[in-house]
């Protein structure tokens, strides 16, 4: 048996992404998106410009929505790069961790589960976080 140890959500403005991209290009993406999110993020841009915006507005969202979710806000070990939104073969979306946030989140036995979703102007993301069986239920 399991037990939630953290919900979070967010929702994210799609034409802020696409301001923040005007005033910065190409440096806001790389700070937010992991390597293979970035070149995810460059071939649709370049295929068509408003899907990349999207594509970077629903990784944003559900980054933030897990970091709620486990507690620490942006604050290490949490890190953008460190949270990659990829996707099962079947389309549904997976959190993949890696260096110091990975084992932080292994060592406390977690497993999380996200929602991606976008919808004319907006992004939005609902993250569960649950402490696998056998893991402390009270360990932060």
């Amino acid at each position: 048996m399991s037990a939630i140890y953290g919900i979070g959500t967010d929702i994210c403005d799609i034409r802020r992404m696409a301001q923040a991209l005007e005033r910065h290009g190409e440096h806001f993406a790389r700070r937010v998106l992991a390597d293979g999110e970035f070149l995810t993020w460059q071939a649709r841009g370049a295929r068509w410009p408003q899907r990349g915006v999207r594509y970077l507005a629903t990784r944003f969202s559900a980054k933030e929505a897990f970091s709620k979710a486990i507690g620490l806000g942006m604050r290490m070990p949490m890190g953008w790069q460190l949270c990659e939104i990829a996707k099962l073969p079947s389309g549904q979306p997976m959190i993949v961790l890696h260096g110091v946030l990975k084992a932080w989140f292994e060592a406390r036995a977690l497993r999380a589960h996200v929602s991606i979703t976008d919808e004319n102007d907006y992004a939005a993301s609902f993250v569960v976080v649950e402490k696998k069986e056998g893991g402390s239920p009270n360990e932060r």
